[in-house]
């Protein structure tokens, strides 16, 4: 069994700021990721850019330079793994966390692939490995998807695209640009008004002009094999479909919270508990880092106020040492 200071929980890019401030302060460590490096980033849609400046995405004090203002996500990917070289961080990747017991001083962590034993927890999860379900008949059909990737694989097919935020806006705007019938099922009034700003009046047009149907204050009934079910204000509708993208939202890993014994709070926002000055939650020696702390409110917390959640914990842990 290794003995470690600190284990972390997630190599996203606030896992690997945690990992580079515990090695500043001379803290023994390891990252634990169950995917690859940057695992969320890497299940971004493949021609996805980012809301954020290159400046706010950095860590580590390490600057990123992209070709424009605004990032793409191969450049995201590259400067993430030459920032983890950059340090050497100690990263075990594709090892998932099946257990943690123990108490502050003596966690027991138990991976898929070693034991270790831990004087303190990081828990910097993210929240995108677990999707907002819509609970209706067909949703685990092979034709639903959750992540949207790549548009060329929808070219020439009927596809729903179910939301309205940054994610259903991009899966809708490039598989009709594929040659897609892109269909939009919209459980609001309009468009989110957070969707980035140079996209937004793009499919507000692809819209008005009926490049792509859009049926808004609806939500989708069910799913079949050819066709879906729509209820809208008008009433219910039958439409032709061949794929479904349920662009619906994603949300942290509550069972694995309540496992190693954090708190959220009962009310739908479902908020870890946590001190927000040491980032240390209700059970001591566990500690939550990035967007995982915002609970439902996943909008909360982005790299850019995140960073600042390593330096709180090496802090808290070197002081009680």
């Amino acid at each position: 069994m290794q003995h470690i200071d600190v284990l972390i929980i997630g190599a996203g890019p606030i896992g690997l700021t945690c990992g580079i401030e515990i090695s500043k302060a001379g803290l023994s460590y390891v990252i634990i990721e169950k995917g690859c490096l940057v695992n969320s980033l890497y299940n971004y849609p493949v021609n996805m850019t980012f809301f954020s400046t290159s400046e706010k995405l950095e860590i580590g004090g390490i600057p990123f330079v992209s070709v424009n203002l605004k990032p793409t996500r191969a450049e995201a990917l590259e400067y993430y793994r030459r920032a983890a070289l950059h340090y050497n961080l100690r990263i075990n990747l594709f090892e998932a966390v099946i257990k943690v017991s123990g108490t502050d001083g003596g966690f027991i962590v138990q991976t898929q692939k070693a034991d270790y034993l831990a004087k303190n927890i990081i828990v910097s999860t993210g929240f995108y490995d677990v999707p907002v379900k819509l609970n209706i008949p067909g949703e685990d059909l092979p034709k639903v998807d959750h992540y949207y990737n790549d548009p060329h694989y929808y070219a020439l097919q009927k596809v729903a695209v179910i939301g309205a935020g940054n994610s259903a806006v991009d899966a809708a705007l490039e598989t009709y640009r594929k040659s897609a019938e892109v269909t939009m099922i919209i459980k609001g009034s309009e468009i989110d008004p957070r969707v980035k700003y140079w996209v937004r009046p793009d499919i507000v047009n692809r819209i008005k002009e009926g490049s792509i149907k859009a049926y808004f204050n609806s939500s989708v009934s069910e799913i079949r094999e050819t066709e879906i079910g729509i209820i809208t204000p008008g009433g219910k509708l039958t439409i032709e479909n061949n794929f479904v993208l349920a662009m619906t939202g994603y949300r942290p890993n509550f069972n694995f919270l309540k496992e190693i014994g954090i708190h959220c709070s009962i009310d739908g926002r479902k908020l870890p508990s946590h001190n927000p000055e040491t980032m240390e939650t209700n059970v001591r020696g566990i500690y939550m880092a990035g967007v995982v702390c915002g609970g439902m409110d996943t909008h909360t917390y982005f790299i850019e106020n995140s960073r600042e959640h390593a330096v709180k914990i090496a802090n808290h842990i070197l002081s009680r040492k």
